[in-house]
């Protein structure tokens, strides 16, 4: 079947986050926001949500569940909804776990802050590698838990992680959780099988516990492998692994994630605190996703390495002194354009004021981030066309 990514699609009056909370999530009070043009006119290029219609067959399963009528409290009692869940991670990545081990939640933010509760006491810390997403600090932070980071280093484009530096940090006794993110945001990396094994061996010889965020998982440049880091450690219970349809078929406003804790009292303090009902149009979306919508990401995935492959030689012909190399994975380009702005510079703001463009500047990624934009490829062509050039022309300008 053809699935059309080049028709936009209107997310006006739709209460869209990328429309309606700009404001308040890319900017301080502090910020003199000078918009060039009214926010219909706005390039939209900062939340990680796509510009995309979701799948047909999942709409089409959302309107046969609306059809019933019927939106009582409804939680997972059978096996058809995980059964789906399992088949996926098994036939694309050869992760096998147990039914029982799955607990949903209304996303992997949600479960981070809940989670980080549960695996640190008060006086711990929790290890993050930078650049990170900014909610990974926010879970610790509002929960009291002090955060240690450890830089990525860039070798010609390609990040790696610092594993002296790692092994260093997780010595430390206070350190006691670490959250890894893979496929990593906002670099794109995939981390192999033999950086994982590193990874999670000196985590949980120093008895750290791994939460991992394995949301980015589907998105995958053509060619690339993903191993979800618990397959790689199958007796271990101290690996709590987060997936989700949210990102892959753009339904996170349905808020619906899997996280599979084999871990059985942090299992059970999770099932003591949280309700195990769930928002019966996010299951029958879910569950169509899993089970019809691999030619729908089929397709997505071809349309996403067109537009990072244009983006690579936009950047080459226009802005040569960028740094830039296509992601393995994710639909969010991590642009270093630090040679064009010699100072310290909100590049969120510069864009947004010069450009009209929407973006997140790296500072917005907790630290090692500064001279870095991250733009969201998720669109149509012709919209990342003017995005780019309006880019283009405020830098040179």
């Amino acid at each position: 079947m053809h699935y059309n990514f080049d028709t936009p699609v209107s997310r006006e009056d739709t209460y869209a986050m990328s429309l309606e909370g700009f404001r308040d999530y890319l900017f301080t009070k502090d910020d003199i926001l000078e918009l060039p043009c009214v926010d219909q006119e706005l390039i939209m290029m900062w939340v990680a949500d796509m510009a995309f219609a979701t799948a047909p067959e999942i709409i089409k399963a959302i309107k046969e569940r609306a059809d019933h009528g019927i939106f009582g409290y409804s939680k997972l009692h059978d096996e058809g909804y995980k059964a789906a869940f399992i088949d996926w991670a098994i036939s694309r990545y050869g992760y096998a776990f147990k039914n029982d081990h799955i607990v949903t939640s209304p996303g992997i933010v949600h479960a981070l802050f809940e989670l980080i509760s549960y695996c640190c006491a008060p006086d711990e810390k929790v290890l993050i590698m930078t650049p990170s997403y900014a909610f990974f600090k926010h879970a610790a932070d509002a929960k009291g838990i002090t955060v240690v980071t450890t830089d990525l280093i860039e070798k010609e484009g390609r990040f790696e992680v610092d594993f002296e530096d790692l092994k260093a940090k997780v010595e430390d006794k206070k350190v006691t959780l670490s959250v890894l993110c893979n496929p990593h945001n906002p670099t794109g990396r995939v981390w192999t099988p033999v950086e994982l094994h590193q990874f999670g061996t000196l985590c949980l010889t120093n008895n750290v516990t791994i939460i991992t965020d394995e949301i980015h998982c589907d998105l995958l440049r053509k060619g690339k492998q993903f191993t979800p880091l618990a397959k790689l450690f199958p007796e271990s219970d101290q690996i709590i692994t987060c997936m989700s349809v949210s990102k892959t078929f753009n339904l996170a406003g349905l808020m619906l994630a899997n996280i599979v804790i084999p871990n059985d009292a942090i299992r059970s303090q999770w099932q003591a605190k949280n309700s195990p009902l769930d928002n019966p149009l996010s299951i029958a979306a879910a569950q169509a996703a899993y089970t019809d919508g691999s030619p729908w990401l089929e397709g997505l995935t071809v349309y996403l390495d067109a537009n990072f492959k244009y983006v690579e030689d936009y950047l080459k012909t226009h802005l040569p002194k960028a740094k830039f190399s296509i992601p393995e994975a994710t639909y969010l380009a991590w642009i270093n354009v630090q040679a064009y702005f010699p100072n310290t510079e909100n590049l969120t703001l510069f864009f947004a004021n010069t450009a009209g463009v929407l973006l997140e500047g790296g500072h917005m990624f907790v630290a090692n981030g500064e001279g870095y934009i991250r733009i969201n490829l998720a669109c149509p062509k012709a919209q990342l066309e003017i995005g780019l050039a309006r880019i283009k022309n405020a830098i040179l300008t």
